[in-house]
């Protein structure tokens, strides 16, 4: 790894806080370990739990960079021992544990995809974290089928556009919520076969509408709390709930009868915490049965706005809005 400098520029703070407290900062260089490489960012994506970590809520794993950031993009520039792939020189993005607000990222050389002709380098930013989240919880945690109805909450969201595109793609009826009218008419153009306005009806009675009483076969739930319960109300029998955030309040309370007697499933995970080995299986399926979809132009995230990588303040603040349609990267 001659030729590259000793130090970079990263996106850090000094104590938990609002936006505000992100700043830049010299920090030095990561060397990637065994199975490693390294990489020089061209684009970070922006996601929510990068704001909880600022927050202070949301601690990296002991053996990941302490400085934000979830996934990114660029071309790898140092490979670990033992890495066979991806070569220098080759353009990747990937998921990470942590560090993606720099100018260089240490990834798991098993976690990168290879950039395919035609996908911009900030689009393939956007990709992973909501890519590897929404594939594993919807279609293997949450076992959804072709030609079933899914409920997803914030339909214009990074997860939420992801998961109905995925559906298009996949033959599966996507329902949403989103805030307004203008989101909603979003999240059709995106691809949801329907889009409630959770401000202005009542999603229970909505849901019930538009499947005539039968109700969904999975629920992908990112607001947890008191939603639960009337997530459940929208379960077709033997419909599975699965819970990836928690926005809404950490505790529900549910009826455990109506479980029983429905036959629901009630699952949930986080993917940063997860192991090397499970990331490495999950993008191993990834690469095999959705990136070339990514390569043949069928799947492309949805872009709000890029933001340089000294602004990631605006980025975040813009985030915490929740005006944003789709995902929010950073330009190093």
């Amino acid at each position: 790894m001659t030729g590259l400098p000793a130090t970079m520029t990263a996106i850090g703070w000094d104590a938990p806080g609002g936006p505000d407290v992100l700043r830049p900062e010299t920090v030095a260089v990561p060397q990637p370990g065994p199975g490693q490489v390294l990489i020089k960012v061209a684009f970070a994506g922006v996601n929510r739990p990068d704001v909880i970590q600022r927050q202070g809520f949301y601690p990296p794993p002991a053996d990941a960079s302490p400085l934000p950031g979830l996934e990114v993009s660029g071309q790898v520039v140092g490979m670990g021992e033992g890495v066979t792939w991806p070569f220098t020189g080759t353009m990747v993005c990937a998921l990470v544990a942590g560090g993606g607000y720099a100018e260089y990222c240490i990834a798991e050389a098993a976690q990168c995809l290879q950039v395919p002709t035609g996908l911009s380098m900030a689009e393939a930013a956007a990709i992973p974290e909501t890519l590897f989240t929404v594939w594993h919880n919807v279609f293997e945690r949450g076992m959804t089928a072709p030609g079933e109805t899914i409920l997803v909450h914030g339909g214009t969201s990074g997860i939420g556009s992801m998961a109905i595109l995925l559906g298009k793609l996949f033959g599966v009826n996507v329902i949403t919520t989103a805030g307004g009218p203008e989101k909603c008419a979003q999240a059709l153009v995106i691809g949801a076969a329907h889009a409630i306005d959770y401000k202005a009806a009542d999603f229970v009675a909505e849901v019930a509408r538009i499947t005539e009483g039968r109700g969904v076969d999975m629920v992908l739930d990112m607001v947890a709390g008191d939603y639960v319960a009337r997530n459940l109300k929208c379960l077709a029998d033997d419909g599975r709930h699965v819970t990836i955030a928690v926005q809404g309040g950490v505790r529900a309370e549910i009826n455990m009868a109506e479980v029983m007697r429905r036959r629901l499933t009630l699952t949930g995970s986080t993917l940063r915490p997860r192991s090397k080995a499970f990331k490495a299986a999950l993008a191993s399926e990834i690469r095999e049965t959705v990136w070339p979809l990514a390569a043949t132009g069928e799947l492309r995230p949805i872009m709000d706005q890029t933001f340089p990588l000294a602004e990631a303040a605006a980025a975040h603040m813009r985030m915490e809005q929740g005006a944003h349609i789709g995902k929010i990267v950073l330009a190093v």
